[in-house]
Protein backbone atom coordinates (compact mmCIF):
# COMPACT_ATOMS: atom_id res chain seq x y z
CA UNK A 1 0.00 0.00 0.00
CA UNK A 2 1.50 3.18 1.56
CA UNK A 3 4.89 3.61 2.65
CA UNK A 4 5.64 5.93 5.80
CA UNK A 5 6.65 9.00 3.64
CA UNK A 6 4.39 8.79 1.31
CA UNK A 7 1.68 8.90 4.07
CA UNK A 8 2.87 12.04 5.11
CA UNK A 9 3.19 13.31 1.49
CA UNK A 10 0.11 12.35 1.31
CA UNK A 11 -1.24 14.10 5.16
CA UNK A 12 1.10 17.65 4.14
CA UNK A 13 -1.02 17.87 0.71
CA UNK A 14 -4.23 17.00 2.28
CA UNK A 15 -3.16 19.70 5.52
CA UNK A 16 -2.24 22.25 2.82
CA UNK A 17 -5.27 21.86 0.81
CA UNK A 18 -7.40 22.17 3.77
CA UNK A 19 -5.64 25.64 4.85
CA UNK A 20 -5.88 27.14 1.40
CA UNK A 21 -10.04 25.73 1.17
CA UNK A 22 -10.32 27.37 4.40
CA UNK A 23 -8.00 30.42 3.77
CA UNK A 24 -10.28 30.91 0.35
CA UNK A 25 -13.76 31.15 2.28
CA UNK A 26 -12.34 33.30 4.96
CA UNK A 27 -10.96 35.63 2.09
CA UNK A 28 -14.44 35.42 0.28
CA UNK A 29 -16.91 35.89 3.07
CA UNK A 30 -14.99 38.43 5.40
CA UNK A 31 -12.04 40.30 3.86
CA UNK A 32 -13.45 41.25 0.70
CA UNK A 33 -16.76 42.46 1.70
CA UNK A 34 -15.46 44.26 4.50
CA UNK A 35 -12.60 45.78 2.03
CA UNK A 36 -15.41 46.83 -0.46
CA UNK A 37 -17.45 47.94 2.38
CA UNK A 38 -15.50 50.18 3.96
CA UNK A 39 -13.71 51.88 0.53
CA UNK A 40 -16.81 52.72 -0.37
CA UNK A 41 -18.05 54.42 3.02
CA UNK A 42 -14.49 56.17 2.78
CA UNK A 43 -15.51 57.16 -0.97
CA UNK A 44 -19.37 58.32 0.15
CA UNK A 45 -17.53 60.15 2.81
CA UNK A 46 -14.79 61.89 0.62
CA UNK A 47 -17.87 62.97 -2.15
CA UNK A 48 -20.09 64.29 1.00
CA UNK A 49 -16.77 66.49 1.98
CA UNK A 50 -16.26 67.41 -1.55
CA UNK A 51 -19.78 68.91 -1.74
CA UNK A 52 -20.18 70.67 1.43
CA UNK A 53 -16.98 72.30 0.32
CA UNK A 54 -18.35 73.16 -2.76
CA UNK A 55 -21.32 74.56 -1.08
CA UNK A 56 -19.51 76.92 1.37
CA UNK A 57 -17.82 78.61 -1.15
Amino acid sequence: MFEFDQYLGFLAFLTILTIGFWLMIFLLTFVIPYWLFGSAMEAYKEWRAARAAKRNE
